[in-house]
């Protein structure tokens, strides 16, 4: 086949309420009536072309939002055996175990997106931290209007070179944008020096309006941070930490982090020195929130991923094949 330079016809109608309609009307007649695209093109009067992307928009737009059920059981094996131990909700991504870690990194975070979509409800308070795979996903968020809601920063994200600010806004800009929400940044840094800097920041009324706004979440979105992951968590890549910092971390027994917040293998995040001077959210506060989504990509993750599971952090996983079998010791 050859390409040729020969535009394509515009889609139908110029203004975006119209090609809204029309891609609607078009997503009805291929999934509600079985018509094919030929068939809607002639009804439509328009290109072959044209009905393919207006078919791509209703996807992106969440227009249309498929489901992919197994034909023998309703739940796959892996989601059941995680929900199960974990008394969690499992969201499994189908990988290959030749696929590469960057490509394991946008499957997962297509599939939460879309997983996502149709949680987020209006008069929501959504807690967004700020990292690797959360970065991913909110590239891949599909537009949902809801009213009244607010997307806020769950974590500050400055340090001693950045004050982080452009990377995390960046992230919260794109989820308040595909849901149309208010965003509610938390520009404090993502450690202080001293935990007494802390404290005294804790009381001032400006930080503590983000605060109460987070200890009124209705739900929480975050990945879960790793020194040794195939794609480093920001947090430990951004010079966030230094060599003491990491030292001390290893003489607290931690394998990994939530927001910035670090825990052990059992769980348990209590007498963690590095916890006194983050700015993220108390584990304790966090379990607290009704419906916390984690997002998990690559079998590095693992000892982070149990910690996480461990202090029932998560009622909802989002992780890919690999790394759920390496969960539940398939």
């Amino acid at each position: 086949m050859t390409a040729t330079n020969e535009a394509e016809p515009p889609l139908p109608g110029h203004a975006s309420g119209n090609r809204s309609r029309e891609a609607l009307r078009a997503a009805q007649m291929y999934y509600l009536q079985d018509l094919t695209m030929d068939a809607i093109a002639r009804e439509l009067r328009t290109s072959r072309s044209t009905v393919s992307r207006l078919l791509s928009m209703a996807r992106e737009t969440g227009l249309v939002q498929i489901q992919v059920n197994n034909p023998t059981e309703r739940t796959p094996a892996l989601e059941q055996q995680i929900s199960r131990r974990f008394d969690i909700d499992a969201h499994v991504v189908p990988i290959a175990d030749t696929v590469n870690d960057s490509e394991v990194l946008n499957r997962v975070a297509l599939q939460a997106a879309r997983t996502i979509g149709p949680l987020v409800d209006s008069n929501a308070i959504i807690g967004v931290a700020w990292g690797s795979t959360l970065s991913a996903v909110s590239h891949c968020l599909t537009r949902k209007q809801t009213h009244d809601s607010t997307i806020v920063q769950l974590n500050g994200a400055g340090n001693t070179e950045t004050t982080g600010i452009s990377y995390a806004s960046e992230i919260l800009r794109r989820f308040g944008q595909a849901y149309g929400a208010r965003v509610e940044q938390f520009p404090v840094p993502a450690f202080f020096d001293h935990a007494a800097t802390k404290q005294a920041m804790w009381n001032e009324r400006s930080v503590r309006r983000i605060l109460d706004l987070q200890d009124r979440m209705t739900m929480a979105i975050f990945g879960v941070g790793s020194i040794g992951a195939g794609i480093p968590s920001h947090v430990y890549s951004g010079g966030y930490l230094d060599p003491e910092d990491l030292e001390t971390l290893e003489a607290d027994g931690v394998v990994g982090d939530v927001a910035t917040m670090f825990f052990r293998a059992d769980g348990s995040h209590r007498n963690i020195l590095l916890n006194e001077r983050s700015t993220g959210p108390d584990l304790g506060d966090l379990r607290r929130v009704d419906r916390r989504i984690c997002v998990v990509s690559g079998e590095s993750k693992i000892h982070g991923l149990r910690g996480a599971l461990a202090a029932g952090l998560a009622t909802d996983l989002i992780l890919d094949e690999g790394s759920a079998r390496r969960l539940i010791g398939a």
